[in-house]
Formats: C-alpha cells, sequence, structure tokens
C-alpha cells in the first residue's frame, strides 16, 4: 500500500504561484509512475502532469509552460510547480501512484488539496 498525502493548496490570485507537495509513505515509489490531477466542480478529474520512474515528464497541453512536476524518491516526494495561476486552474488536486507489474496493476490516490485562483 501507498498513502499520498498532498500540501501546499490554498488561496492565490491570478498571475501568482503555488508549489504543491505529494508525500509518500509506506512503499518507495521509485517504481512508481506519479502525477497530479485535477477535479474542478461539475467536472471530470483530468491529469494535469506526470512523470516516470526514470523522470521524464508528461504535461498536459493545457498548463503546458506554466507547471513543472519533479520528484525525489529519497525523499519519497513529488512537487508541482504551478506558475502564472489562473481561474481557470482552481480545482482539487490530486496525486497520483502508478505502477504495473506482471498481472497487478497498482493505483493510489491522495485526498486531494484545494487550490483556488481569485482575485
Amino acid at each position: 500500500q501507498v498513502q499520498l498525502v498532498e500540501s501546499g493548496g490554498g488561496l492565490v490570485q491570478p498571475g501568482g504561484s503555488l508549489t504543491l507537495s505529494c508525500e509518500a509513505s509506506g512503499r518507495a515509489i521509485g517504481s512508481y509512475t506519479m502525477a497530479w490531477f485535477r477535479q474542478a466542480p461539475g467536472k471530470q478529474r483530468d491529469l494535469v502532469a506526470s512523470i516516470s520512474t526514470t523522470g521524464n515528464p508528461n504535461i498536459a497541453n493545457s498548463v503546458k509552460g506554466r507547471i513543472t512536476i519533479s520528484r525525489d524518491n529519497t525523499k519519497n516526494m513529488v512537487y508541482l510547480q504551478m506558475n502564472s495561476l489562473e481561474p481557470e486552474d482552481t480545482a482539487v488536486y490530486y496525486c497520483n501512484a502508478k505502477r504495473y507489474v506482471v498481472g497487478v496493476f497498482y493505483d493510489y490516490w491522495g485526498q486531494g488539496t484545494q487550490v483556488t485562483v481569485s482575485s
């Protein structure tokens, strides 16, 4: 089992920045693909960014250029740096860990952290 706890959300003005953190426990995350998703009220949960076990990032087109994802396997942490935030970025942000081992798919979620972009 992997437990994920997000932090760093809050209220920020348009154009501002936030860094979200995801702390994992239970297992080392080095063999997991880590990702951040977000879900706005009334909308589906969408991928924001993911990072492979080798550190290769994949950023959603909607936030490309404004968001950086990183991981520190030594600390069992994943980060999401968000810049030039827009009201449309308002959502609950969820950390996710995925791993596929032959025959078994592991998929873990955190409880989410609220990000509100408003003046």
